[in-house]
Order: structure tokens, then C-alpha cells, then sequence
């Protein structure tokens, strides 16, 4: 059983907060960010993949990847690490590209701060994301994003439950 997901919708303020708790030690739920290897295992809402293009977990550093259909249909994004406090918080601007990384300025850009947080029942993870417009924030909303955002954090789950 997979613990709950905290949702909350503030048009007002543009933004988006998540929050989920997972059973284990924030260096695991880190790691799982920051590393290729493991991000690609839950990125993408299954039975979609996450491919790699580059990643350079740095300050300045960029993020590019694939969410692949089981067709083989790819949608290309990116991101770029504005802020890295290790072990306690990562801040990116978070954008779609085509399959050369270059910026698909169509879509909306988001703005994420995502906090790591040690608590008794293990790590709180919170998600705060902003973004420039009302409609950006609806367009990425009907695009499914809720639903395939909690499918990503609950397949985190099972992969550090060891399922």
C-alpha cells in the first residue's frame, strides 16, 4: 500500500504543492534524484520509459531526457539545476524541448523547488512548483500531470520498499 500523496492546486498563487512520505533515510529518496541509473527506473509513469540524453547534476548544470512510449513515441524535455543544497532541497526550471534539447518555447516553463526533509517515518518530500500563467498552469494540468506525476512518486515507493 503506498502512502498518500498531498495535492494542493493554488491558482491564485500560480503553483502547484505535492508532499509525500516514503519509509527510508533521505540519502536513499536523494540518490534516486541525482543519479541516472536510478532516476530513469520511476521518471516516467509506467508502462512509459525515461531515456537519458545528458545529465550534469550540478549548479548550472542541465537535465535533457525522453519519455518514451511503449511505440516508441518520444516526448523530449529538459531541465536546468539552479540550486542544489545536498540532501535538503533542489531548485530547477523544468521545460519541454525537441529531440536536440532546444527549448520548445509552445509549451510552459515551470519553476520547481523540491525539499527533502528527515522525519521520523523516514523522508518528507515536498514539491513546489510555480508557473508563469494561469493557462500554463491549466495546460499542464489537462496535459494529465497530475495523474502522471502521483503514478512517478508511488513507483519511487515501490522501488525503495524493495517491491
Amino acid at each position: 500500500m503506498n502512502s498518500p500523496i498531498t495535492f494542493t492546486k493554488d491558482e491564485e498563487q500560480l503553483s502547484l504543492y505535492i508532499m509525500k512520505v516514503y519509509p527510508t533515510d533521505v540519502s536513499v529518496i536523494w540518490e534516486n534524484y541525482t543519479k541516472v541509473e536510478l532516476l530513469e527506473k520511476w521518471w516516467a509513469p509506467k508502462p512509459w520509459k525515461c531515456e537519458t540524453q545528458k545529465m550534469d547534476f550540478r549548479e548550472g548544470g542541465s537535465w535533457n531526457y525522453a519519455m518514451v512510449s511503449p511505440e516508441n513515441e518520444k516526448h523530449f524535455a529538459g531541465l536546468n539545476y539552479q540550486e542544489i543544497n545536498p540532501h535538503r532541497s533542489i531548485a530547477v526550471s523544468d521545460f519541454f524541448t525537441d529531440e536536440n534539447g532546444n527549448i520548445n518555447t509552445d509549451l510552459p516553463k515551470l519553476n520547481w523547488l523540491i525539499g527533502f526533509t528527515g522525519i521520523e517515518q523516514g523522508t518528507k518530500l515536498t514539491f513546489n512548483i510555480y508557473f508563469n500563467s494561469l493557462d500554463d498552469m491549466k495546460q499542464i494540468l489537462e496535459m494529465g500531470f497530475e495523474e502522471g506525476f502521483k503514478m512517478q512518486l508511488n513507483q519511487l515507493e515501490e522501488i525503495v520498499r524493495g517491491n
